[in-house]
């Protein structure tokens, strides 16, 4: 029988892990259901990023939970026996075998589940199983290791060789590409600032795409980059929304609908000001069904409207 001087000795990590998997195998935490975010576990048990990521990543190699991309880290569907789970986690990764394009997609992956914020060196180590400082040998650090998951999310989708006709279709197709990209990697929307573009080239043949649909349309140099920037900024712009959202959810364990029917109160205390008529009046018309914002249909509108705008067909 364990001693409490036996618990007080366990590494952090593995006592989260536990304390996890006994939720997961009395059935509080089922499969599907999201777990803590590494951020939410650091904070509860007074640890370190990269020893929460290295409990969640102990507990995935077992086979108890996996990570979904905006939905984070979720319990996995599992058959259990009565030796326990079937699936046995596998040895680390031995270091030899460890490479930067292994390094990046792990990071990649990090970033997808748990946020940008979330990310760091000793947890992209955790998660391979290999030393704290092995990744530095081929990474120089994490903001070389932020632009190299960038230039490769930014890779994942290309174009095809013969456009389609007309610069709206072609300034249509960049701009979904460059969304579903965002969709994908919501944390690529939180890079750099406008004025300061990442100069990588896989986000270049994006905007090589665009520049050449403006061609030969009389439009000045200038012009021509200023409808660049102003597409990428409006995608860049919708996208921003969606790791907020992730960071919401972590934050306070609430899916949206949830919190909405928690501003139930607030909403009927503005309303009833009587200083609010449109809002009020739209609010009502909406009735029980309410308004879920889709951001799909909030961006072909914007898309169509920044389009139409602009004068281009």
């Amino acid at each position: 029988m364990a001693t409490t001087a036996d618990a007080a000795a366990e590494p952090p990590y593995l006592r989260i892990a536990a304390d996890l998997r006994r939720r997961i195998a009395s059935g509080e935490l089922a499969p599907g259901d999201r777990v803590p975010s590494t951020r939410r576990l650091a904070e509860q048990w007074g640890v370190a990023l990269a020893t929460a990521t290295k409990a969640l990543t102990t507990l995935r190699l077992e086979g108890y939970v996996e990570a979904r991309p905006r939905a984070g880290t979720v319990v996995a569907a599992r058959r259990t026996t009565p030796e326990g789970p079937r699936r046995q986690p596998p040895a680390a990764a031995p270091e030899h075998d460890l490479t930067r394009e292994r390094i990046v997609r792990a990071a990649i992956d990090i970033a997808d589940a748990e946020g940008l914020a979330a990310l760091s060196m000793r947890g992209v180590a955790a998660r391979l199983g290999v030393a704290a400082m092995s990744p530095y040998r081929h990474v120089g650090g994490k903001e070389d290791l932020v632009l190299l998951m960038a230039d490769t999310a930014y890779g994942e989708l290309g174009y095809p060789d013969t456009p389609p006709d007309g610069r709206r279709a072609r300034l249509e197709l960049g701009a979904r590409t460059l969304w579903r990209l965002h969709r994908r990697h919501p944390w690529l929307a939180q890079l750099a600032p406008l004025t300061r573009p990442l100069l990588l080239p896989n986000l270049l043949v994006h905007g090589e795409w665009l520049l050449g649909a403006l061609e030969g349309h009389g439009l000045t140099p200038s012009a021509a980059m200023d409808v660049q920037v102003l597409l990428f900024t409006y995608v860049q712009g919708v996208a921003v929304t969606l790791e907020r959202e992730d960071q919401a959810r972590a934050a306070t364990g609430q899916t949206d609908d949830e919190w909405m029917d928690a501003q139930t109160a607030a909403l009927h205390a503005l309303t009833a000001t009587g200083r609010y008529p449109a809002f009020t009046r739209l609010v009502t018309s909406l009735g029980e069904v309410g308004y879920d914002l889709d951001l799909d249909a909030l961006f072909e509108l914007g898309l169509r409207s920044l389009l139409d705008g602009l004068a281009i067909t």
